[in-house]
This record gives structure tokens, C-alpha cells and sequence, in this order.
């Protein structure tokens, strides 16, 4: 079975947590992390992950559940598959 990528970022204000809510609404959907990047620039919290959604029937659901916590934790969390950030960020 050929895997199916795809690109999470996270942005905003750094706070305790971020990365263990993240992962664990991945984890839940049984997304599996293949590569990940995360940062603080003065106190704004941004990271990037490479993800394996083969497993996940709906991008939309994920995304939902992503959404959510965003609103809760202030962040903006984005979910695309690859070949779509790839052709949008292509120069």
C-alpha cells in the first residue's frame, strides 16, 4: 500500500502543551508522525510535521478536530495533503 502524506503546521503564542494535544489527536486517528520540526521564535510556538493519513478515511474530520483545539488553544492548524502544499508552494 503506497502512503499517503501529508503537511500539519502549527502557529502561535507558545504555551505548555501544544505538541502533546496536537500529536494526541493524531495519535487518536491513527496518524503516524514520519518527520517533525518545531520552533519558538521570541514567544510565537510553530511546527511542521509530515504525517502518514493512509490509515484516515477524512482529511475533513481531522481537520475538524484540528480546528477545534486550535480555537481553544489560540493556534492556527492547517492539515494538506502533500501533492496539494507541494503544487501550492511550488516557485
Amino acid at each position: 500500500m503506497e502512503t499517503k502524506r501529508a503537511v500539519v503546521s502549527v502557529v502561535g503564542k507558545d504555551q505548555i502543551g501544544i505538541i502533546a494535544k496536537v500529536t494526541s489527536i493524531l495519535a487518536s486517528n491513527e496518524v503516524n508522525i514520519l518527520d517533525i520540526s518545531q520552533t519558538i521564535l521570541q514567544d510565537f510556538f510553530t511546527m511542521m510535521m509530515i504525517v502518514d493519513v493512509s490509515n484516515i478515511s477524512s482529511l475533513e474530520d481531522l481537520q475538524a478536530q484540528l480546528n477545534e483545539l486550535g480555537e481553544k488553544l489560540g493556534l492556527t492548524i492547517h492539515v494538506q495533503l502533500e501533492e496539494i502544499f507541494r503544487a501550492m508552494h511550488r516557485i
